[in-house]
């Protein structure tokens, strides 16, 4: 099989050919600007950005002047960690979080702690989810928001979100969620869960690249962000910028397929997911998981093959095969994934871990030819590895002290 497989679909999604064909005439033929409203270019870009708020809307059941435009989900998690921080402040100035969040939110939480905020960044347990008793002994007098991710994007471990805007509501306290990577691949109801406040994005859904929406709740309670971005006041004065008209009518298409496709998505996905898993788990020696596997998105599976560095055994099928490991590059050194360390993993499991990201237009044919290379890219890493064999030979690896020379 000599074309390329992609299965990091959960670091973007190709776009859909039929959000592209939606798209397209707003490139040229319909070129206005959507907040040029004296002449009748800029009335059919409006009325397509409304069109689409609409479509987004009705995904997640929520009132359409709840939903706030923005280029991506980075924006929409800072808009919201920052706008609710800065609108809020002088009520308290404490944000609870997990350790497991993306870098968005963490990175926003860190800038946060020095605009003179308190963070309080929760430990998970083992499976990837958080223990909800300590996350409601968390909550202080000062604590105004709650900022847990939905799904997350290495193990797709999807956390308990009902229980949390529970706990929320009790303590009155507002709930924020970085929804990316389950928006427009299962059912997502802010309302239903108590979620006041939501980021998702398109090019997580087979929509483009550079738009997000932030759902703001507007009733019981309603909900204010201060500003991040200043200008013309657009969005209702949450976000002021230039629509991307094309973008938006893009995003409101993907979520309409998404609406109608997401269920026959989600079930022919995780048999192949399933399948993917449990050829390793069959064949494969020392292979693991990671993380809930009740409790998660699909199409995902992260799985640790002990003894081979990850990085290493994707060099031998990344000409063919497009996925991510469980490390991260810095510019100095390669660290294991935080989100893996996080789950209590070591050194050597969280380093030898490949996240497999499934999506709609991957086949079974494509699964069988994954899995056909990636245990021989893993046998051959093990072949090469004098650890694998002293493992093999009995060898208490744990009992060696390593020498750093």
């Amino acid at each position: 099989m000599t074309k390329k497989i992609y299965l990091d679909n959960n670091a973007t999604t190709p776009c859909d050919p039929r959000v592209v064909q939606k798209m397209l005439p707003y490139f040229h033929e319909i070129s206005g600007n959507a907040a040029s409203r004296n002449h009748p270019f800029g009335w059919q870009a409006e009325e397509a950005v409304d069109y689409a708020r609409g479509q987004i809307a009705d995904l997640i059941e929520v009132d359409p002047k709840e939903i706030i435009f923005t280029s991506g989900a980075t924006e929409a998690d800072n808009l919201a960690l920052k706008g609710v921080f800065e609108m809020y402040k002088r009520k308290g100035n404490h944000i609870i979080t997990l350790e497991t969040e993306h870098k968005a939110v963490l990175d926003s939480c860190k800038k946060i702690e020095k605009m003179g905020g308190e963070v309080t960044y929760l430990p998970v347990k083992n499976d990837g989810i958080v223990d909800l008793e300590v996350l409601e002994k968390a909550i202080k007098d000062n604590t105004i928001l709650v900022s847990v991710m939905y799904a997350n994007n290495e193990t797709g471990v999807i956390q308990p979100m009902k229980e949390i805007g529970e706990i929320c509501k009790k303590h009155g306290v507002l709930f924020f969620s970085d929804a990316v990577q389950a928006v427009g691949k299962i059912p997502v109801k802010p309302k239903e869960l108590g979620i006041h406040i939501m980021a998702f994005t398109a090019h997580k859904m087979y929509g483009p690249k550079g738009v997000g929406a932030l759902f703001v709740n507007r009733k019981n309670p309603r909900v204010k962000v201060t500003a991040q971005m200043d200008g013309g006041g657009h969005e209702r004065g949450m976000r002021s910028g230039t629509m991307n008209v094309p973008g938006i009518v893009g995003f409101g298409e993907a979520a309409a397929i998404a609406k109608k496709e997401m269920a026959q998505d989600a079930e022919r996905l995780s048999k192949l997911r399933d399948k993917l898993e449990q050829a390793f788990l069959d064949s494969v020696e020392e292979v693991y998981p990671n993380g809930n596997r009740e409790n998660r998105m699909p199409h995902v599976a992260n799985i640790s093959f002990k003894h081979v560095e990850g990085e290493g055994l994707m060099m031998t099928f990344n000409q063919t095969i497009a996925l991510s490991s469980g490390s991260a590059c810095t510019s100095a050194s390669l660290e294991p994934s935080y989100v893996l360390v996080a789950l209590g993993l070591g050194d050597d499991l969280a380093h030898s871990s490949l996240r497999f990201s499934l999506g709609r237009f991957n086949t079974e044919e494509e699964i069988d030819a994954v899995i056909d290379m990636v245990s021989k890219g893993v046998q051959h890493m093990r072949d090469l590895s004098p650890i694998w064999e002293m493992y093999k030979d009995g060898v208490d690896l744990e009992s060696i002290e390593w020498s750093e020379h």
